[in-house]
Order: C-alpha cells, then structure tokens, then sequence
C-alpha cells in the first residue's frame, strides 16, 4: 500500500489564490492526490488539530488563523516517507530562513502565516487525516 500524509493549505494560502501552485508542486513530484476539500474549519476541529499545543501560550491564536477563511485539505498518497517528501518540500517553518525553492521560501514572509501545514510523521498523519477525512482513516 502507497503511503499517505495530510496537508493543510492554510488560510494565507487560500487568500492569496496560491492552493493551484502547492497542489501543482506535489503532483509534478509524483504525489497523488486523494482526496482536497475546501473547508473553514471550527474551532473544535481546530483544537483537536493542535491538540499538543494546548498549554502554550499561542493556542489561542492558531486555532483563529486556521478558521479565519476556508483551508484547503488535502491527502497526498506516494512512497515510504511521503511525509518527509512534503516537509521537504514546504520548507522550515519560518519561511524567512526556508531555502528558495521551497513552498514556504519562495511565498512566505511571516512565520505565523506560513502558507501549508504538513503532518509530521506517518502517526500523526494517520491522526490528521482521521480528524478531517474519517473515511479515508
């Protein structure tokens, strides 16, 4: 069986009409796309995707950014690894040090609108992709 992660094109990304470009980067890697659904996502969804930030002091934040527009979800199904392929390919968080050529360094000025979340690691895309896309899990 292909291995599957789960991306989030932010609302920044949305806003700014960039969602075509990210999904055209992974397809022309060779990722598959299985499943993309434009969604605003609630504050409860929200909370249950940053769960292990909680306690920190920037929760609050995190779960409006993420609601304040449609996100676009996303699967991509590839080979072992297929998470690493798309952190690879988003870049570092902060998208002021994320190397050119990378989703976040070649759009994202701001680390608190960076453009794309990806899952890290095969359990918590298996997690992710269950919270958003629970017949897919």
């Amino acid at each position: 069986m292909a291995d599957r992660t789960f991306v989030i094109c932010k609302p920044d990304a949305v806003e700014r009409g960039l969602v075509g470009e990210i999904v055209r980067r992974f397809e022309a890697k060779g990722l598959k796309l299985v499943a993309a659904e434009l969604r605003t996502i609630d504050a409860e969804t929200a909370g249950k995707h940053y769960a292990e930030h909680a306690e920190r002091p920037f929760f609050g934040e995190l779960v409006e950014f993420i609601g304040r527009s449609p996100a676009m979800l996303i699967v991509l199904e590839g080979p072992e690894d297929t998470w690493k392929v798309v952190r690879t390919m988003m870049g570092v968080t902060n998208p002021r040090e994320s190397a050119p050529g990378t989703i976040r360094g070649d759009f994202g000025l701001l680390i608190g609108e960076n453009l794309v979340h990806g899952s890290d690691g095969p359990e918590s895309a298996e997690r992710e992709i269950g919270i958003f896309f629970p017949g897919l899990a």
